[in-house]
């Protein structure tokens, strides 16, 4: 009667493993599973020459202090600007004509806020476009310790 006892129990055992991998078979197997349609993700919409300003303004002020009358005058001059940056691109011009496009604009852009604003006002200006729109750095020194 071992054998048999033995048996049973690997039978019983056998069993007991199908029956488990066709309930994890078995619910896989059962649900519908329809085709997922991948829907390209929508393209956002490129910023206007507004949005640009817009965006780059409050940064501009927290690091150069300007009246209202010199932020409206700053705000349409880097607006017109900026437009023409964004008809140069949509354009897709040949590298050297679109260096030379920016370098044009650039010169036209730096002469009218030269001639709008305060000469402080357009230097602090150029130097902040010169970091790349970064804070000025103020500048800590270390204190040297006496030796007593």
């Amino acid at each position: 009667m071992r054998p048999n006892r033995q048996y049973i129990i690997l039978l019983l055992f056998l069993l007991g493993i199908s029956v488990y991998a066709e309930a994890q078979v078995g619910a896989m197997g059962r649900r519908r599973i329809t085709p997922q349609t991948q829907t390209p993700p929508e393209k956002a919409e490129p910023m206007t020459a507004e949005e640009l300003v817009e965006a780059e303004m409050p940064k501009l002020l927290e690091s150069i202090e300007f009246s209202e009358f010199e932020q409206a005058i700053l705000k349409s001059i880097l607006t017109k600007y900026v437009q023409q940056r964004i008809e140069i691109q949509i354009l897709k011009l040949s590298p050297e004509k679109t260096r030379e496009a920016y370098e044009q604009i650039n010169l036209s852009q730096d002469e009218e806020l030269k001639a709008s604003l305060p000469e402080d006002k357009y230097e602090a200006l150029k130097a902040y476009r010169e970091r790349g729109g970064k804070k000025a750095k103020s500048k800590k020194r270390k204190k040297k310790k006496n030796k007593s």
